[in-house]
């Protein structure tokens, strides 16, 4: 109703000024509509009041504190571990950052489809606990595999030899034998 709204009108100006000039009250009483009350602005019988102050400058210091690690001993603290920092979000980071260096350790070629699919597995089983043992563990396996692919080509190479080897003594007899058989097919016809 228009009686309500002026009345709203008139606190919501009164909540903002400071300064009522009791000489003109009755005049300042008499004011029931926003153009009224403006007028009496512009006239200076009423004067706004000055914004509050609400600095935050107080609670910078205590952030500031807080990161130094001041006020966050158990007394100060509320809810449970888990309540202020969830061990969820924490799996979620560590999931993503192991699976990050997995992803791109694939599409820089450092580790096979294979060795990657392995590792995620593992990852999601709670294996590595942060990227420096995942990456330590890469290294030990990559190293590994190296040290049994040269085991492996050593031992083909000695086989290799040692074929080669049993391949000539065995031409060597053939041809010995194969002489010593005309030496004793001519001894024969003699």
């Amino acid at each position: 109703s228009p009686k309500s709204h002026r009345k709203r009108s008139k606190q919501w100006y009164q909540r903002r000024v400071r300064g009522l000039d009791p000489n003109e009250a009755s005049e300042i009483s008499n004011a029931n509509s926003r153009q009224n009350i403006k007028k009496l602005i512009k006239d200076g019988l009423i004067i706004k009041k000055p914004q509050t102050v609400h600095s935050r400058a107080r609670c910078r210091k205590n952030r500031e504190a807080r990161r130094m690690g001041r006020h966050t001993g158990p007394g100060k603290r509320k809810g449970t571990a888990n309540a202020r920092m969830p061990e969820k979000v924490l799996w979620m980071r560590r999931m993503r950052v192991l699976r990050r260096l997995l992803k791109k350790y694939r599409e820089d070629k450092k580790i096979d489809k294979h060795m990657y699919h392995e590792l995620y597995v593992q990852s999601k089983g709670n294996i590595f606990k942060n990227k420096r043992v995942l990456m330590e563990h890469i290294h030990k396996k990559k190293s590994e595999a190296a040290r049994a692919k040269a085991l492996q080509e050593q031992a083909d190479a000695r086989r290799a030899r040692s074929r080669a080897t049993q391949e000539r003594k065995a031409a060597k007899t053939a041809q010995k034998q194969a002489l010593y058989m005309n030496i004793e097919e001519v001894a024969e016809e003699s």
